[in-house]
């Protein structure tokens, strides 16, 4: 599996990056590191892939490439991984399992040796190429429980199980009923009751399960049931007057977890409720982040005052700024790449590991060097946007159904006067809440 030089590449921004490396060291001779294919940076090239879904009907995530094809630039033009070129292999993996098995299937014929900060909800799919040819799987977005259980995952989340016991965290002070808008999916079937378990830190709030097709265009029926299940309707109105109603709706919650169809979901709430007393609105990062409350109209949007729950600290703090850096100079005004996007984040965060992973090595780098320094402790650092990372067995929380699960530490946001901020300084361990859902 070791990585291999060729002769032609298909991939041009890494000649791109190599030009843009010698354009930087043209004008400053300092601060440059070792230039691809200068002395010191004649090592064999560390091939990886990244994939997500692209150009379909449901989920879309062009970011995460993008965010990789610029950290290869970056990286390339200041020296390589410790003297070595790196390079991204993209894959579009069509939001289906056979395209998660083909860029699967394709990351062991291109001889990668890990694929690093990929989005998809395939993992039965892909993970099989991938643990038959031992290649790591580093810092996925965390959509499936596969990506919790199988020896050649490596994540740098706590993914989406993480995310709906801290919604329910955050919200068990401040709703007594909880509607849960989520995809019909066999990803989604378990969030419920994972959902409860946060809500159990509070009130032990039931959660309302409303399933909804991931690919559809309107919600109308949907949000009217999220509705009725979780604040006071039209008929109770009528029946209990206007006062008793208000009281009993006073309380009611609904979350919606969509992926990019959230905004189609909470445009159909928006109308539904106004027939219906007040209902406090919430979600999670990856459903709902900054561009997406600025596209809904900022502060006079229907994201005003929604609870979000996200895994890293709100877009605006300054602990991004690295990135923000890299993309502003490497991204070439790549407008599929959104700072604020929790893909994005966690590609920047994934591609950091590999960084210091490779940088560890005292020999080869291969698929098969890079796995035994992730299962002998070596530790990752993320400049405090999670804990420190390793993935040896002390290292993972005590969950049956999630032994690779090694960081459940979520944040706290609400949308205040159009902009997504941090609720609450500190991240939040649901370690507990996850240990405690049977899964």
């Amino acid at each position: 599996m070791t990585a291999r030089r060729r002769t032609k590449s298909t991939r041009p921004f890494v000649s791109v990056a190599l030009g843009a490396a010698l354009a930087v060291c043209a004008t400053s001779l300092s601060g440059c590191g070792v230039l691809p294919g200068a002395a010191g940076g004649s090592g064999e090239p560390v091939v990886v892939m990244t994939w997500a879904p692209e150009k379909t009907r449901a989920t879309n995530v062009p970011g995460v490439p993008a965010m990789a094809q610029a950290y290869a630039r970056w990286v390339n033009a200041n020296g390589g991984l410790d003297g070595r070129d790196l390079e991204v292999v993209t894959c579009n993996e069509h939001n289906d399992a056979a395209g998660a098995g083909d860029c699967a299937r394709r990351a062991v014929k291109e001889d990668v040796v890990a694929v690093v900060g990929s989005y998809s909800q395939h993992a039965r799919s892909f993970l099989s190429p991938l643990e038959a040819a031992g290649i790591p799987y580093i810092g996925g977005f965390g959509l499936t429980n596969e990506e919790f259980t199988s020896s050649q995952s490596y994540p740098v989340n706590g993914g989406l199980v993480a995310l709906m016991a801290g919604n329910g965290r955050q919200l068990a002070k401040a709703c007594d009923r909880v509607s849960l808008v989520r995809p019909d999916t066999v990803a989604g079937d378990d969030l419920p009751r994972i959902m409860e378990s946060g809500l159990a830190a509070g009130n032990g709030a039931e959660v309302a399960d409303i399933r909804a097709a991931e690919d559809a265009t309107e919600f109308t029926s949907k949000a009217e049931e999220a509705l009725n299940q979780a604040g006071a309707n039209p008929a109770l109105v009528a029946e209990l007057g206007q006062a008793g109603a208000a009281e009993r709706s006073r309380s009611g919650c609904v979350t919606a977890a969509l992926g990019d169809r959230t905004d189609t979901f909470f445009d159909s709430f928006r109308r539904a409720r106004e027939d219906y007393q007040q209902v406090r609105i919430s979600s999670v990062l990856g459903s709902v982040d900054q561009s997406l409350v600025d596209r809904s109209g900022g502060k006079a949007g229907p994201y005003e005052g929604a609870y979000v729950t996200g895994w890293y600290p709100a877009a605006d703090d300054k602990r991004w700024d690295p990135m923000r850096e890299v993309i502003r100079k490497h991204a070439f005004d790549d407008n599929r790449i959104d700072p604020a996007s929790a893909a994005v984040q966690t590609t920047w965060i994934a591609y950091s590991v590999l960084r210091q992973v490779v940088e560890s090595l005292d020999d080869e780098v291969t698929a098969r060097t890079i796995s035994r320094a992730l299962n002998s402790g070596v530790k990752a650092t993320t400049g405090g946007l999670t804990p420190p990372l390793r993935w040896r067995f002390e290292d993972t929380i005590a969950a049956r159904e999630f032994p690779r699960l090694v960081n459940a530490h979520v944040t706290f946001q609400v949308v205040r006067d159009g902009r997504l901020v941090a609720a609450r300084k500190k991240a939040v361990d649901v370690s507990s809440e996850l240990e405690d859902s049977r899964i």
